[in-house]
């Protein structure tokens, strides 16, 4: 889009790709909706430069090959997200000292992911789709969520073992498995349950997924933990 001269004599409207300052931001951007669309193998660094507006010679210099592009798209979200749950959860442990729930435990810990779905931003909703992409990769999927996610997925589990101490230690972490698993499909907003629903449901309504999901996965963790084994 042409920018225009404002009142003051300022340039206003969205530059144009490979224009500005923040060439880096950019690439990461054009990357990560790429990579959210056709996966790793399905994206070339000359498409990332294309969709940026750069040369592929500006990419190398900034990240090197696609391996560390790709890196870079996943780690740059990656630590908004874990810093804001982690405070998330702190937060909740100190106001609730006590009086912890499983279902507030995990409102903390899904519900910064949310907010920010909320917002309509679509640089998350690419990066939500492709985390679930990731997350269901069997070759370097795990490994690559391991190295980004690890430490505050161990910090829910950590506090979830101080609510429910009669849990044991595997059924946290299946309830994890469980849990992440409802938490990325519903992130990706695929539209699978408006078809199946005829409209009845929107896979966009984050407000109606907030009053649903944190109980869901509560109430199937607390049974877990309730039957025992």
């Amino acid at each position: 889009m042409a920018r225009t001269v404002g009142q003051a004599g300022g340039v206003r409207g969205r530059r144009r790709k490979g224009e500005g300052p923040d060439l880096r931001e950019s690439i990461l951007d054009a990357a990560e909706a790429l990579f959210s669309r056709h996966g790793f193998y399905g994206v070339t660094v000359r498409q990332v430069a294309a969709e940026a507006g750069v040369d592929t010679a500006l990419i190398h210099y900034y990240f090197g090959a696609k391996r560390e592009l790709f890196e870079s798209v996943f780690a740059r979200r990656a630590e908004i997200l874990n810093a804001a749950r982690l405070d998330a959860l702190r937060a909740y442990a100190e106001s609730q000292a006590g009086r912890l729930s499983a279902e507030g435990i995990i409102e903390a810990f899904i519900d910064p992911l949310i907010q920010r779905a909320l917002t309509n931003d679509e640089g998350w909703r690419n990066y939500f789709r492709l985390v679930a992409l990731v997350n269901n990769t069997p070759a370097w999927g795990g490994e690559t969520m391991h190295r980004f996610f690890d430490p505050v997925v161990h910090k829910l589990i950590d506090t979830l073992a101080l609510a429910l101490p009669r849990a044991e230690r595997q059924d946290l972490y299946w309830a994890y498995q469980f849990l992440t698993g409802a938490m990325m499909l519903t992130l990706s907003e695929t539209g699978r349950i408006d078809q199946l629903s005829n409209g009845l449901c929107r896979s966009t309504d984050m407000e109606a997924i907030r009053e649903r999901l944190y109980v869901w996965c509560a109430a199937g963790l607390e049974e877990l933990v309730r039957r025992g084994r």
